[in-house]
C-alpha cells in the first residue's frame, strides 16, 4: 500500500509539468532539479524534528544520492531525443527487471515463481499502456533510448541500495541524506540556469512545491519505509502504478485518447498489482527479516 501511493503521486509528475508549462527539455530537467531541492530540506527539517541528529552506519545514501540525481539528469535527457512515451517505456519497464536482477545478486532476495510472473504481466502490461497512448520515436532514438536505459538502472540502483541501507537505519532520516545528496549533485545545474530556474519557479510555485513536498520528500519517504518490510522486487512491480496513474490523467484532465492496447495494458498492470498481493500474504514472515538481516552483510 505504501509503494502504491508512492507510485500514485509519482504518476502525477508529468501532469505537474503541463501545467506549469515545462514542455521543454531544460525546462523540465530544471524541474527535476529544483523538486530535489524542495524535497531535501523538508525531509530534513522533519527527520531532525522526529527523530533528532540524523544518525546513519554506512554510506549507502551517497550512492543512493547519486543515482537519484542521476536519475533525474539521464530521464529528462532522454525525452527529446527519443519522444516521451518511448522514454518512459523504456526507463519504467526496464526498472522492475533491473531491480530484480540487482537484488538477487547485491542483496539474495528470491526470484519465486509468483513474483516472477507478476512482474512479467506488470511489464508487459506497462508497455501496453504506453504503446496504447502512441509511442512516438525522437530523431536521436539510439542516444535517447540509451539515456532513458540509463534512467532505469540508476532508479534501480538506488532502489536496491536503498534497501541495503535501510538495515538498522530509519526510512525518513535515510531519505533526508540521500536526497540532500541528490540537490547538491544538481545545485550547479540550478545555479548555471538561474534565469530559467527563477521564471519556473515565479510562474509555478505552487506546482514545485507539490511535486517537492508530496510527490518527491512524501513519496520516497514512503518508499523507503515499505522497503523495510517488502523486498525491493516486489516493490517495483507495485511501483509500475507510476505509469497507470499518469495515462489516466492524461486521459481525465487532457481528453487523451486510450486505444485497446492501453485498456489491456492497464487490466494486466492491475492483476500483476493483485498477483503480487496474494505473493505477499503466502511469504513467510521470517524470509523478510532474514533479507534485511543479509542487507547488514
Amino acid at each position: 500500500m505504501l509503494v502504491a501511493l508512492a507510485a500514485l503521486s509519482w504518476g502525477t509528475t508529468g501532469t505537474t509539468l503541463k501545467l506549469i508549462g515545462a514542455d521543454g527539455a531544460t525546462a523540465a530537467l530544471l524541474v527535476g532539479a529544483i523538486r530535489m531541492l524542495v524535497a531535501a530540506p523538508a525531509l530534513v527539517a522533519v527527520a531532525l524534528i522526529r527523530e533528532g541528529p540524523l544518525r546513519i552506519s554506512g554510506r549507502g545514501f551517497v550512492l543512493a544520492g547519486l543515482c537519484m540525481a542521476a536519475y533525474q539528469v539521464c530521464y529528462f535527457s532522454a525525452v527529446p531525443l527519443a519522444g516521451v512515451a518511448a522514454t518512459a517505456l523504456l526507463a519504467i519497464c526496464s526498472a522492475p527487471i533491473m531491480i530484480a536482477l540487482l537484488a538477487y545478486v547485491l542483496i539474495g532476495e528470491a526470484l519465486t515463481l509468483r513474483r516472477l510472473l507478476a512482474l512479467g504481466l506488470g511489464i508487459c502490461g506497462a508497455g501496453l499502456l504506453l504503446a496504447g497512448t502512441g509511442v512516438g520515436l525522437g530523431q536521436g532514438f539510439g542516444l535517447g533510448g540509451l539515456l532513458a536505459l540509463g534512467a532505469g538502472f540508476a532508479y534501480s540502483l538506488y532502489a536496491v541500495t536503498t534497501k541495503r541501507s535501510l538495515a538498522g537505519t530509519p526510512p525518513l532520516g535515510l531519505s533526508a541524506l540521500t536526497f540532500s545528496v541528490a540537490a547538491l549533485a544538481l545545485l550547479p545545474l540550478v545555479a548555471a540556469r538561474r534565469s530559467e530556474a527563477l521564471e519556473l519557479a515565479a510562474r509555478g510555485t505552487s506546482q514545485l512545491l507539490y511535486l517537492g513536498l508530496v510527490a518527491t520528500a512524501a513519496a520516497y519517504w514512503l518508499y523507503a519505509a515499505a522497503l523495510r518490510s517488502i523486498p525491493a522486487g516486489a516493490a517495483a512491480v507495485a511501483g509500475l502504478l507510476e505509469p497507470l496513474t499518469a495515462t489516466l490523467l492524461g486521459v481525465i484532465l487532457f481528453r487523451e485518447r486510450l486505444g485497446p492496447a492501453g485498456f489491456a495494458g492497464a487490466a494486466l498492470l492491475l492483476a500483476a498489482v493483485l498477483l503480487l498481493g496474494l505473493a505477499g500474504k503466502g511469504e513467510p514472515a521470517r524470509a523478510s527479516a532474514g533479507r534485511i538481516r543479509a542487507c547488514s552483510r
